[in-house]
């Protein structure tokens, strides 16, 4: 019997700590196939965001399947590709690239990643008014996803204001009036205060980016508090979120929905999120065992 094989990988910086080649592997394990992941750190080849298109090139010279684009390449790699997915090409932001007869096909996994994660993991929780940090590539797919889901406003805020205004002008381009606003950090306490939730979506609070998105003094027990950054999974703003009583969804949810979707593309097969969340559980128990203990 012939046993099928694919080659994938991750393009990012930073991502030494990634947990997408054991969640791929795994996965391809359950099905009985072989499957090679490598991460191309650009820290480590030494190459900036730029050198994505390159990446890019060699890897469909090299014969892969596919890569995942994470941070912060998620829209620097659209103009490299032949063709966006619809999805992908109404975000502007594309994290999963497919290699099929020559051609790139961007794709993009985070809006339904967290979307599944945000009802599995926050069930019934009040959504009317949400604030938002960060209108990056992984900002942009998570705000699509609140919009789909309902939220009434959505306050963006960036370091970059002109980026907040334009991913809230596109927006209320695809879902109509004006449910999304740019905010100014200046008016992040204002916002806050009457809010149902607060999504991060920098990577702030990354192993390698470590500390508070915002003064802990704007968090209240009335918000819920969610996370795209997944490693580490207790990130420093939901532990201080859990220490004022909100509730908190972490990023491990939507980095094992995406990393599902995205192995869909890869290889034809239908995924088993389940026991990929299992696979996650397994992979960061040593690092919470570290954890102080109360």
């Amino acid at each position: 019997m012939t046993t099928c094989a694919y080659l994938t990988g991750l393009v990012g910086s930073g991502i030494g700590p990634s947990l997408s080649p054991e969640l791929h592997q795994r996965e391809a394990d359950r099905h009985g196939l072989r499957l090679l992941y490598r991460t191309l750190d650009l820290d480590v080849l030494g190459g900036g965001p730029e050198s994505v298109g390159e990446l890019i090139r060699v890897a469909r010279t090299l014969g892969f399947d596919g890569l995942n684009i994470t941070h912060p390449c998620k829209q620097l790699v659209i103009a490299h590709l032949d063709e966006l997915a619809p999805q992908a090409a109404a975000l502007g932001a594309v994290n999963t690239v497919v290699f099929r007869d020559g051609r790139t096909i961007g794709h993009n996994t985070d809006v339904t990643g967290f979307a599944q994660s945000f009802s599995r993991g926050l069930p019934g929780a009040a959504a009317h008014r949400v604030v938002q940090l960060g209108a990056g590539g992984a900002g942009a797919a998570v705000a699509h996803a609140l919009l789909a889901l309902g939220v009434d406003r959505l306050g963006v805020a960036d370091h970059d204001p002109a980026r907040a205004s334009g991913l809230a002008d596109a927006l209320n381009r695809r879902f109509g009036g004006r449910r999304a606003v740019a905010v100014t950090r200046a008016e992040l306490p204002g916002e806050l205060a009457g809010a149902d939730g607060l999504v991060h979506a920098t990577p702030t609070g990354m192993a390698a980016h470590p500390g508070l998105p915002l003064p802990a003094g704007l968090l209240h027990p009335g918000l819920w508090v969610a996370e795209v950054v997944y490693r580490p999974l207790d990130t420093e703003l939901l532990l201080t979120a859990r220490e004022l009583g909100c509730r908190t969804l972490d990023g491990g949810g939507m980095a094992v929905f995406q990393a599902a979707d995205a192995f869909r593309l890869f290889t034809g097969r239908e995924p088993h999120p389940e026991r990929m969340l299992e696979d996650l559980a397994a992979l960061v128990a040593p690092a919470r065992e570290d954890l102080p203990h109360a």
